[in-house]
């Protein structure tokens, strides 16, 4: 990490709201469905579909995830009403997971049920390790009764190969991912280029394995050694997608459509798009410059 990185991560919290939202604004929808629904119509029009994600996390009481049940509900709705190409993303800790894993069941076991009755999809994201098991073991339980049900995989975490071995035999529909989380070097890999290797083994072990497999990088090397792959599995266009953030690496984005693979949007909306957004820049100090340059803006 830079030492403007680090200054920015350190003066994170004193970072004034509005420079926040500035930067962010190409990274989130807005805080409105409306907003999230406005934002997958204009990726259509890319030739892109979505994965609508309501922000928030961790809930603190039971109460707070029925908010969040009813929200994805509401959403579930508004993508079938307006048909716009797009599935919903949820964090199992905002329905409910470090709290009470059997309401988180419950919770998922409402929204997939609606989802499969109007012919659409849940992905499970991934949190941070403390997280993992219990949203593995979970996932294994839904997919006992649903297959319109994903789940992520992150390519740092040592175990993840491991949990790939375990799931395989599921046909399982699987985001692979490098990882965002702070995690000790015990049980993550720190190097870049063997978390790139250890990305590529674990997509071509699920691709090889008849696996669904959304290929989530804004890396171009993984995705040129992705396109090979492919070719060299010799893999039908339904076998896979390619997945990014919103309002990250468009260029790239748009040569992955115009080669002709399918591409999937993550839009993140929601009022605490606050809390996701000082966190996603502590995440990426790469972002650093933008925010610098932001408060000097802010002062002239």
């Amino acid at each position: 990490m830079s030492m403007l990185g680090r200054a920015v991560v350190a003066l994170m919290p004193l970072v004034p709201r509005q420079i926040v939202g500035r930067i962010s604004r190409p990274y989130i929808a807005g805080e409105t469905l409306d907003d999230g629904i406005a934002r997958i119509r204009a990726l259509g029009d890319q030739q892109c579909m979505a994965s609508l994600d309501i922000l928030g996390e961790e809930v603190a009481h039971v109460e707070e995830t029925e908010a969040f049940v009813l929200q994805y509900l509401e959403t579930l709705e508004r993508i079938e009403a307006d048909g716009v190409a797009s599935n919903i993303s949820i964090k199992p800790t905002a329905l409910g997971l470090n709290l009470d894993p059997t309401l988180c069941e419950k919770n998922l076991r409402r929204l997939l049920t609606r989802a499969r009755e109007l012919g659409n999809f849940v992905r499970m994201d991934m949190e941070d390790s403390s997280t993992t098991s219990a949203t593995l073991d979970l996932y294994r339980k839904l997919r006992d009764d649903f297959d319109n049900v994903g789940v992520v995989l992150q390519a740092y975490l040592k175990r993840s190969l491991s949990d790939i071995e375990a799931l395989k035999a599921l046909k399982v529909n699987v985001r692979v991912c490098k990882g965002i989380y702070i995690e000790p070097p015990e049980i993550a890999f720190k190097d870049r280029q063997r978390i790139r290797d250890s990305f590529m083994e674990m997509v071509e072990t699920l691709l090889a394995g008849d696996c669904y497999v959304g290929i989530a990088t804004h890396d171009r090397q993984l995705v040129e050694r992705s396109f090979e792959l492919i070719e060299r599995l010799r893999l039908k266009k339904d076998a896979y997608e390619f997945q990014m953030l919103l309002g990250v690496s468009p260029g790239l984005r748009r040569e992955i459509v115009k080669a002709g693979h399918t591409m999937r949007v993550y839009v993140p909306y929601g009022a605490q798009w606050y809390a996701y957004s000082t966190r996603r820049l502590k995440e990426n100090p790469a972002i650093a410059g933008h925010v610098f340059r932001a408060l000097l803006s802010s002062k002239s």
